[in-house]
C-alpha cells in the first residue's frame, strides 16, 4: 500500500511552525535576561524593545517560510530579508552577547528568500559579520567561530526544510499526473480493442446482408440460413463487446483464423487455411489474434482480393503470422486498426510490417516473442 502524502497546506504549515518554534529558541536567552533585568528593578526599555524586536523577526520569519514554501517570494520578500537581518544583526551591539544567537536566523532566511547565487556569498558574508559582532560583544574566539560556523549551518538547514516541502508537493502532482495518463491510456485501450472487435464483427455482418440480399429472388433456403448466421453473428458482437467493457475477453488465434477463414470463403475469396504450431503461450496467441482479426477486416473492407493465404510460423524465439491476399490497394501504415496493432506489437515486443508485395499483393506480417516480455 503506498504511503498517503499529505495536503500541501499541512507540509506547509509543518514547516512554518517547525521554523517558528527554531527561531523563537535563538531569542529565549536574549529575551529572558531583559525581562529577569527588567523585574529586578533594571531598565525597561531594552526588555521591551528586544522582545518587540524578536516578535517582528519571528513574524516575518513564518512569511518567508510560507512564501518559500509556496514559490511565492517577490520584491516584498528582500524587503522582509534586510529588516530580519537589520534586526538580528542590531541587537547584539544594542542589548549585549545574549542576543547573539539571534543572528543565526538570517541564515535561514537567506537561504530560503535569495537564489543560489546570491544566498551563497552573501551568507559567507553574513558569517564573518555574525563572528565579528559576536567577538565585539564581549565573547571568546570558540563563541566567534560557533557563530560563524552556525548561521551557514542555519541555512543549510532551512533551505533542506524546503526543499522537502517542495519535493513532496511536486510527488503529489507526479502522481496525479500518473493517474490521468493511465486513465488517458486505458481510454485508448478500450477504445483500439472496441474497433478491433466491432469492426470485424459489423464487416462480416455486412457481408451477409449483402449475400442475403442478392440471393434472395432465387434461393430462399439459402437466404433463410444467411439471416440466421447474421442473427448469431450479431449476438456475438454483442456479447464480445460486453467482454471488452468487462475486460474478460481473451483472443484465440486459432478462433479468428478459424473465423476469418470461413467469413472470406462466405465472401466469395479463395482462403488458404493456416495450421498451428503445438504450445503456443497465451500473449503470443492473443495478441496474433487481433493481428488476424484486423487484417482480415482490411481484406473485406479495403480490397478487391480473390485470394487470400494465411501461415503461422516459429523458430524458436520468435512467433510469425503472414497473411496474403492478391488485391492490394492500400498504402503502408494506412488506417488506425495498423497503426493500434503497431502498438499492441510493440508492448509485447514484437513488429508489424504491412504494404504491397510482389505481383500486386498485400502482405501483412507480424512477429511476436515467445517467451513475453516483462
Amino acid at each position: 500500500m503506498r504511503p498517503r502524502l499529505p495536503r500541501e497546506t499541512t507540509i506547509v504549515g509543518f514547516v512554518v511552525a517547525l521554523s517558528t518554534v527554531a527561531t523563537c529558541g535563538l531569542f529565549v536567552q536574549g529575551v529572558a535576561g531583559a525581562i529577569g533585568e527588567a523585574v529586578s528593578g533594571g531598565p525597561l526599555r531594552p526588555a521591551a524593545g528586544g522582545t518587540a524586536a524578536a516578535l517582528l523577526v519571528v513574524v516575518l520569519q513564518g512569511g518567508l517560510m510560507w512564501q518559500s514554501a509556496t514559490r511565492q517570494i517577490g520584491a516584498r520578500s528582500r524587503i522582509a530579508l534586510a529588516v530580519v537581518a537589520a534586526v538580528c544583526f542590531a541587537l547584539p551591539p544594542l542589548l549585549g552577547p545574549a542576543w547573539n544567537a539571534g543572528m543565526l536566523a538570517v541564515g535561514g532566511m537567506l537561504a530560503v528568500t535569495l537564489p543560489e547565487r546570491l544566498s551563497v556569498p552573501l551568507a559567507a558574508a553574513a558569517a564573518f559579520l555574525a563572528g565579528g559582532i559576536t567577538l565585539a560583544t564581549g565573547a571568546d574566539g570558540l563563541q566567534a567561530v560557533i557563530a560563524g560556523l552556525g548561521l551557514p549551518i542555519a541555512g543549510l538547514s532551512a533551505y533542506a526544510t524546503v526543499w522537502l516541502c517542495l519535493a513532496v508537493g511536486e510527488l503529489r502532482d507526479a502522481r496525479a499526473e500518473l493517474a490521468r495518463s493511465a486513465v488517458g491510456e486505458e481510454r485508448i485501450r478500450f477504445a483500439r480493442d472496441l474497433h478491433d472487435v466491432l469492426g470485424h464483427s459489423l464487416q462480416a455482418v455486412a457481408l451477409r446482408a449483402e449475400l442475403a440480399e442478392r440471393l434472395l429472388p432465387r434461393d430462399p433456403d439459402r437466404v433463410a440460413r444467411e439471416l440466421a448466421e447474421i442473427q448469431a453473428m450479431a449476438r456475438g458482437a454483442v456479447q464480445e463487446m460486453r467482454e471488452v467493457v468487462r475486460g474478460y475477453r481473451i483472443t484465440s488465434l486459432r478462433t479468428e483464423l478459424d473465423g476469418a477463414t470461413a467469413v472470406l470463403r462466405a465472401a466469395g475469396i479463395d482462403c488458404e487455411g493456416a495450421a498451428l504450431p503445438a504450445d503456443l503461450p497465451r500473449h503470443v496467441h492473443e495478441t496474433l489474434g487481433w493481428v488476424a482479426r484486423e487484417a482480415v477486416t482490411n481484406v473485406l473492407r479495403h480490397s478487391g482480393a480473390t485470394r487470400c493465404a494465411m501461415a503461422v510460423r516459429t523458430d524458436g524465439a520468435r512467433a510469425e503470422l503472414e497473411i496474403v491476399n492478391d488485391g492490394a490497394r492500400r498504402t503502408a501504415g494506412a488506417g488506425s486498426g495498423l497503426a493500434g496493432l503497431r502498438e499492441r506489437l510493440a508492448a509485447v515486443g514484437g513488429a508489424l510490417q504491412a504494404g504491397p508485395a510482389d505481383g500486386g499483393e498485400f502482405r501483412v506480417l507480424a512477429t511476436v516473442p515467445l517467451k513475453e516480455a516483462q
